[in-house]
């Protein structure tokens, strides 16, 4: 099986502002053991504010500009309402 996209939206909030996720269904393995691999960012001036992925080898985490921590993955719906938490907290409350 190949990666299926499963979910993808992008929104363009203002000229400074874009917000794009994309989550893709993949093969179950040692990097996604939830056969889920995703991507969510928010860009605010050309910069990452906010983003939120498990590229292979590093895991589920979180950035919020330049700090990045691990992220306790429970689903793509909460992965969802988190991120936008953290646009609203982070992203958009360091302006």
């Amino acid at each position: 099986m190949s990666a299926r996209l499963l979910f993808y939206r992008k929104q363009i909030q203002s000229e400074k502002e874009l917000i794009e996720m994309k989550v893709w269904e993949v093969p179950r393995s040692r990097h996604y053991p939830e056969g889920i691999k995703y991507s969510l960012v928010y860009i605010r001036e050309g910069q990452r504010a906010v983003g939120y992925d498990n590229a292979e080898g590093k895991g589920h985490h979180r950035h919020c500009g330049r700090d990045q921590q691990e992220y306790a993955f429970e689903g793509v719906d909460i992965l969802v309402r988190d991120f936008y938490l953290d646009v609203a907290q982070c992203g958009r409350g360091r302006q």
